[in-house]
């Protein structure tokens, strides 16, 4: 090389060959460190196979998420449990035409369209209070035919101690004469005289002893043309509750 630098060709050439050997032991150095560490730190962890391990680490990512436990069912669809010295209940009414009525009780389905025992009018179960045994089951209908003087009659049939459950599907006004609706406010409803075509009412009755005041007894709500949930047809209604066992 040409110049002002040839004169320093030499130096470079003996730096490069004293790096070397530098460069050598230097590699080795670090070999020792690494080792030593990896010795370290396998010392430091448990024995396990590798293969627990890498499973572990794969399984991570695949554990599923926590939920909630999926909340238990309760007696006749209740939100919450009812004591066990109590009977639930649950009433519903006829909601539209396709929307059958239901009657249930300590979650046994009384009335309704799985039953084939539930149709247009008044339907009415009777249950042993003392046993909580179901006693009849009937269906009256209030559009076609005079049914009052036989629902009369049944409802006067239950024993002392009877619960009546009543939901209306459909009509059940139309045909209900003034004495019907003496024997159903006799039994405590203050709703009866308020039917109207299509009105949907859910009532229970104790008869031959009282209630809790607090008890959910009757509810009613009539055909509105503005306010219909169905066409033509007001909105199913339900009510339900513990009712407490006799003493024993």
């Amino acid at each position: 090389m040409a110049g002002p630098w040839r004169h320093l060709l030499p130096a470079r050439e003996g730096r490069s060959r004293r790096l070397g050997p530098l460069k050598v032991v230097f590699l080795v150095l670090a070999s020792l460190c690494a080792w030593y560490s990896g010795y370290l730190l396998a010392e430091l962890i448990p024995d396990a196979p590798l293969s627990s391990a890498a499973y572990s680490i794969h399984s991570i990512g695949e554990r599923p998420v926590l939920k909630a436990p999926v909340p238990k069912r309760q007696k006749c669809d209740h939100w919450t449990p009812c004591p066990s010295d109590t009977y639930a209940y649950r009433l519903l009414s006829g909601g539209g035409i396709n929307k059958y009525a239901k009657i249930c009780f300590e979650d046994d389905l009384l009335m309704g369209e799985k039953l084939g025992n539930v149709a247009r009018g008044i339907n009415i179960a009777i249950v042993n209070y003392v046993t909580g045994n179901v006693t009849a089951t009937q269906h009256f209908d209030m559009y076609e035919g005079d049914n009052s003087g036989p629902m009369i009659k049944f409802i006067q049939s239950a024993p002392p101690k009877s619960l009546l459950f009543m939901v209306t599907y459909d009509d059940g006004s139309t045909r209900l004469n003034n004495d019907a609706k003496n024997a159903i406010e006799e039994l405590g409803s203050k709703e009866i005289r308020n039917m109207k075509f299509r009105s949907s009412w859910v009532f229970l009755a104790a008869k031959g002893f009282e209630l809790p005041s607090e008890i959910q007894r009757e509810k009613i709500n009539h055909s509105d043309t503005k306010n219909n949930r169905y066409s033509g047809w007001p909105a199913e209604i339900q009510i339900e509750g513990c009712i407490p066992k006799e003493p024993s």
